[in-house]
């Protein structure tokens, strides 16, 4: 696991607390999980999807009723993440603020991250 002992890997606004609630309820679901793939011009992409049963090795984040489940892989590219709800006129949806995120395309969908030294701690 990544991150910094009691410290949340990622913080939900209220509008997002509210809209993972209202998701998990819909779906039956014990919550949304949050990855990343390879994918878009920038290079990744964010992934959410709802899950029945937790897994073991997520990093699980739980803030007034939502749960989020953050997958193994991509615990290190998420740490420090606020996920927001936002509607608009012409669209709503969740947004990802993330310091760990050098570049990101014109749309908003695909994202870069710094460069990591997978060499590093062994």
């Amino acid at each position: 696991m990544f991150g910094i002992p009691g410290k949340q890997a990622v913080v939900l606004t209220p509008a997002a607390a509210a809209q993972v609630v209202r998701l998990m309820a819909r779906q039956n679901a014990a919550g949304l999980r949050i990855g990343v793939k390879k994918g878009g011009c920038a290079g990744m992409e964010y992934t959410m999807d709802y899950v029945a049963t937790l897994d073991p090795m997520d990093e699980v984040v739980e803030q007034d009723g939502a749960r989020v489940a953050i997958a193994p892989m991509a615990q290190m590219f998420l740490f420090g993440t606020e996920i927001d709800y936002e509607v608009g006129l012409l669209d709503s949806g969740f947004k990802f603020r993330n310091p760990n995120v050098t570049e990101s395309c014109g749309c908003g969908e695909s994202i870069k991250f710094r460069e990591v030294d997978e060499t590093a701690g062994n």
